[in-house]
């Protein structure tokens, strides 16, 4: 079975909205964060809400809820930390991470850089391939969950194909032809 890893900044939004759907259509997907610390919008731009990864998704949801209610419903975290507290227990940061991957989803270009540079300083000393494939995804709800339908395809496309080496750009450009995402694609090394 294809090992998936889907990657966002704070492994809360769009990671997790593919890990939510992979996860449901029965894919093996673990998801993760980039970022130094979890970072939630606040009150107000200068007051985020900032976690470090490990702390519960039911931790992070009660401290929200007590804090505002109101507002975290209205701008949805509250229901995003609904969802994400029932496919796994906290953010995890890729970093931290020493289990390798198949095909491994970012879902933004400097995920991306970050996620290939995690990967060169691992130093590829056991010559396992692992394909990358960045999906640009804007950091909302709507997009969040349109960009999980792309990863999900290329899901579907990827466990289809016979022969992923010779198929891989193949899969990249018939999904960058249909879908709304822009891609980036690359083969990096455990």
């Amino acid at each position: 079975m294809v090992k998936f890893a889907v990657i966002c900044a704070s492994n809360m939004n769009r990671s997790m909205e593919a890990h939510y759907q992979l996860k449901r259509h029965g894919y093996n997907i673990r998801s993760f964060g980039t970022g130094s610390q979890v970072r939630l919008p606040g009150p107000t731009a200068a007051q985020p809400n900032i976690y470090g990864f490990g702390t519960a998704y039911d931790k992070i949801y009660n401290e929200l809820r007590a804090q505002d209610k109101a507002l975290y419903t209205r701008n949805g975290l509250l229901a995003m930390l609904e969802r994400n507290r029932t496919v796994k227990q906290a953010p995890q940061r890729f970093h931290s991470e020493s289990v390798s991957y198949d095909i491994i989803f970012t879902c933004e270009e400097r995920v991306f850089d970050a996620v290939c540079e995690e990967l060169l300083n691992r130093s590829g000393t056991h010559s396992k391939p692992v394909h990358v494939i960045n999906i640009e995804i804007e950091d909302n709800h709507k997009e969040a969950t349109i960009g999980a339908k792309t990863i999900l395809e290329l899901a579907r496309l990827i466990t289809e194909s016979k022969d992923l080496e010779r198929d891989m750009d193949g899969i990249i450009e018939d999904v960058q032809n249909r879908m709304p995402h822009k891609l980036l694609y690359t083969v990096a090394f455990y």
